[in-house]
């Protein structure tokens, strides 16, 4: 095997064999493979593509390229992922309700990507929370907590991480095959025992279109379940913010709310329809419905609050943080309110260019170098239909100087339209694909 004839192959239209792809996932692991032969194999996958039963091999041998847990537990591995957004903040939901549920869930996450916010980042806006945990630390996690939501160590799909490198400056991130071979790779290296894809559309998503949307769940969904993790995907709305807030801190703020039971809304809904899938795949309930009836329950009451503040604990926040997140997270040193141009009903949002005005902001990255400041963004956002008059406020901006907070209001006020007619409603899922 070498490297020349697989990308030969790859360029005559021809899927190589599982062999060469584990090969070829060693070598990225390893570094036998060079950079120049990556980058023509990233290439070579773009412009002709892979078989279902390539995608399958490629992911496997991504995952197998480093360590792949095992678990000895007395109850199912549950795990989602979701293809980004912005005020998605589901993962810090979902998994301390999952584990309420007796489930475990080991969250392999990721930082922000493009316009989109990180989980990793997220959490690490609770003061003394580290998402860099050992396997072994891991593994105490789910024994003593139940739940983790944790960075993947270099050993977890090393190849994975090196190809991803290769396609952000050859101009492959899009290869719907490289995209779900990157995501499952990781994902299933954690061994899960049934995971549930949400796959976002819309403005704020990477997905613009539904046929793009349901072409990546289809191929998650077919690649993962073909690799023996039964899956399952919702595509879901991201045409607007997810929360009402957008920034590290301040969506943290959204998820204490809803875990105290003080809001509910739409980040509740999608957090119990994806859980609901998962309790179904995983034997932890017979009906759709007994499941959505059991995570809105645990979401309400403070059980998941509870589970949740033991997870932040186990990972080196405070201890009292489901009583006192208000004091201990941090608060930006400039707020203030953005108001509408004009009356009418907002009609659209572009979630893209908010999420890039956070990010420019200082909570997300320009460069992977760059510190993120957890206290800023955007907080008490409107959602579309709402009627406005001219002085209403859209939301608030929270900057670390008053120059930034300018900007970033003049950013949010040319992403929201107003029109003189109210806007037809999307739906929150669109999809569920099996």
């Amino acid at each position: 095997m070498d490297a020349r004839a697989i990308n030969a192959a790859l360029r005559r239209g021809e899927t190589p064999s599982d062999a060469d792809l584990s090969w070829f996932a060693e070598g990225l692991a390893s570094g036998a493979v060079s950079d120049a032969q990556a980058g023509a194999f990233a290439m070579a996958v773009c412009l002709r593509g892979l078989s279902t039963e390539g995608r399958r091999a490629l992911t496997l041998a991504m995952r197998d390229s480093g360590d792949v847990l095992t678990w000895d537990l007395d109850g199912p591995v549950l795990d989602k992922h979701s293809t980004g957004g912005v005020g998605d903040c589901v993962s810090l939901l979902l998994a301390p309700a999952l584990a309420e549920c007796g489930a475990y869930v080991p969250m392999i996450s990721g930082r922000g990507l493009g316009h989109t916010g990180g989980t990793l980042d997220k959490m690490e806006a609770i003061p003394g929370v580290s998402t860099n945990v050992t396997e072994e630390r891991l593994e105490e996690m789910m024994r003593d907590v139940g739940c983790a939501i944790v960075g993947a160590t270099s050993q977890i799909a090393p190849a994975d991480k090196r190809l991803y490198a290769i396609r952000d400056v050859t101009a492959t991130v899009e290869s719907l095959d490289l995209i779900t071979a990157s995501i499952l790779s990781k994902k299933l290296a954690a061994s899960p025992d049934a995971l549930v894809l949400d796959v976002k559309l819309g403005s704020g998503a990477f997905m613009k279109s539904i046929d793009d949307a349901r072409a990546l769940a289809q191929s998650l969904v077919d690649t993962a379940n073909a690799a023996g993790c039964p899956t399952s995907a919702l595509i879901t709305d991201m045409n607007q913010p997810l929360a009402p807030s957008l920034g590290n801190a301040l969506e943290v703020a959204e998820v204490m709310r809803v875990l105290t039971g003080e809001t509910f809304g739409p980040l509740g809904e999608i957090t119990v329809a994806l859980g609901a899938v998962l309790l179904v795949q995983a034997g932890l309930a017979t009906t759709q419905e007994a499941a959505v009836e059991r995570l809105t329950a645990i979401l309400r009451d403070g059980r998941a609050a509870r589970r949740f503040e033991a997870m932040v604990v186990a990972m080196g926040g405070p201890s009292d943080f489901a009583t006192d997140w208000r004091r201990v997270l941090p608060e930006a040193n400039v707020i203030r309110e953005v108001a509408a141009p004009k009356t009418g009903y907002i009609s659209a949002i572009d979630g893209e260019a908010l999420g890039l005005a956070v990010v420019r902001l200082g909570g997300g990255r320009m460069v992977e170098s760059d510190p993120v400041d957890p206290s800023v963004g955007m907080s008490d956002m409107l959602r579309l239909g709402a009627k406005v008059s001219r002085g209403t406020p859209l939301a608030r901006i929270h900057a670390a100087r008053e120059e930034a907070a300018d900007r970033a209001a003049a950013e949010l006020v040319a992403a929201i339209t107003i029109s003189a007619k109210a806007p037809d409603f999307p739906p929150l899922v669109y999809e569920r694909i099996t």
